[in-house]
């Protein structure tokens, strides 16, 4: 379990297509300190298994599935990426719960500067809107957000200065994918909701 609070911004030092599946080598100093082979760490908000470690750097295997359904397809040798290690237990949730586990993609439309923040909108791919509210939780490109306004096929992000220095959001620009993990208390609210619960035969309204 991850909270959307990215510790590093990381670089992609290689990728290795193996035909179903990748090997990516990546850079990261401040995430590979204590870890070691089949800790999780999460790139870009997917949750990757680590092969192993050596001077500041990782290796990770990516599955055909994880490629087709994230932007960790599109990334090459240069590339910069949000890197995250696991919240320890008793630590402190510092954004929000996120599982790594990407549920779609999303496209930046537009970036409107300010004085003092920036307001990045992203489309949103058919069938996630439902999970998107005004003032909810959103993890983009592992980064944990507030939505500003949610529409039909848009959300609206407000990113203080921390965040455009020290993330991929910083340097996203229209047209380029991020990946996109809504609220997982969400999901089960609507499960929960829709099917009802049946305790010993009988079914509870």
């Amino acid at each position: 379990m991850f909270t959307g609070i990215v510790e590093e911004l990381g670089e992609v030092v290689s990728v290795e297509n193996l035909g179903d599946s990748s090997l990516f080598r990546l850079r990261g100093p401040i995430v590979t300190q204590d870890a070691k082979h089949g800790d999780s760490i999460a790139v870009n908000g997917v949750c990757l298994t680590v092969v192993e470690t050596a001077d500041g750097e990782f290796t990770a295997d990516v599955m055909a599935e994880s490629l087709k359904r994230s932007s960790l397809g599109s990334l090459v040798s240069g590339s910069r990426v949000n890197l995250e290690r696991p919240m320890a237990l008793g630590g402190r949730l510092g954004g929000h719960l996120v599982q790594g586990h990407v549920d779609g993609t999303g496209t930046v439309l537009e970036r409107i500067p300010g004085e003092h923040w920036e307001i990045v909108k992203i489309g949103l791919p058919a069938g996630l809107s439902r999970y998107v509210v005004d003032k909810g939780s959103i993890t983009v490109d592992g980064i944990s957000l507030t939505v500003v306004e949610a529409g039909d096929d848009f959300f609206t992000v407000s990113l203080i200065p921390t965040t455009l220095e020290l993330t991929t959001l910083g340097i996203k620009q229209p047209g380029d994918l991020v990946n996109l993990e809504v609220d997982v208390l969400a999901k089960y609210v609507e499960r929960l909701l829709g099917t009802p619960a049946r305790i010993s035969g009988e079914t509870v309204a």
